[in-house]
């Protein structure tokens, strides 16, 4: 049995839940590749094998997702644990409510985050859809506004996982990004994307620290 804490933005704050742990995917976390937050291949995205698929009850329908967890290592929510009802939650329903599991890639290691935080932008011209990845500090992400160089900001809302959508054209205008986690904290990053952005490309921008 391990203890498992958010990581807060005080360390003179920190309060210790117990947890349990089991791992998946394999010896090379290949298995614990795509997965709820949608960040595809975890190795590309900065996350590598430093990562956990959380149970129900910790998943909080993805408002967890991304957010840094302290066991003896640190390590992101990239995945949901699936609850089994068949079996009991302590022996193999593990993700089972009220329980409070992480189920960590097999080679998960310390991490730290590196370089700016990271917008993927999808979609289409009527309708945005942007990843945010390799968010610091905290880590769980709140809130998004994304403002183009002819609009004011403008309120994202949580398609699923850590995509965040708005239905306004921004095509040809340079993009910022503003984002608010759940201790409050908020950071701008400002003309993040150029004039001339496409559907597909990742851009960088500021940093919690």
């Amino acid at each position: 049995m391990d203890h498992f804490m958010p990581l807060p933005a005080s360390l003179a704050t920190m309060h210790w839940n117990e947890a349990h742990a089991t791992f998946y995917g394999g010896s090379d976390a290949t298995g614990t590749m795509d997965g709820a937050c949608g960040y595809g291949n975890l190795y590309s995205q900065g996350y590598g094998t430093n990562t956990a698929a959380l149970s129900t009850v910790l998943f909080n329908n993805g408002a967890a997702l991304v957010q840094p967890w302290k066991s003896i290592c640190f390590v992101t929510a990239t995945n949901l644990c699936p609850p089994n009802d068949l079996l009991p939650n302590d022996d193999g329903g593990w993700c089972n409510l009220p329980r409070e599991h992480f189920d960590m890639s097999q080679p998960a290691v310390p991490c730290h985050k590196q370089g700016g935080m990271r917008f993927t932008i999808n979609g289409n011209p009527w309708f945005n859809l942007v990843l945010v990845s390799n968010v610091g500090g905290v880590g769980d992400v709140s809130d998004v506004s994304v403002k183009g160089c002819e609009t004011g900001w403008i309120s994202m809302k949580r398609n699923w996982g850590q995509n965040w959508e708005c239905d306004t054209v921004l095509v040809g205008q340079s993009l910022s990004f503003q984002v608010t986690t759940a201790d409050g904290r908020k950071i701008t990053s400002y003309d993040v994307a150029p004039l001339n952005w496409q559907f597909g490309q990742t851009f960088s921008g500021q940093q919690f620290y």
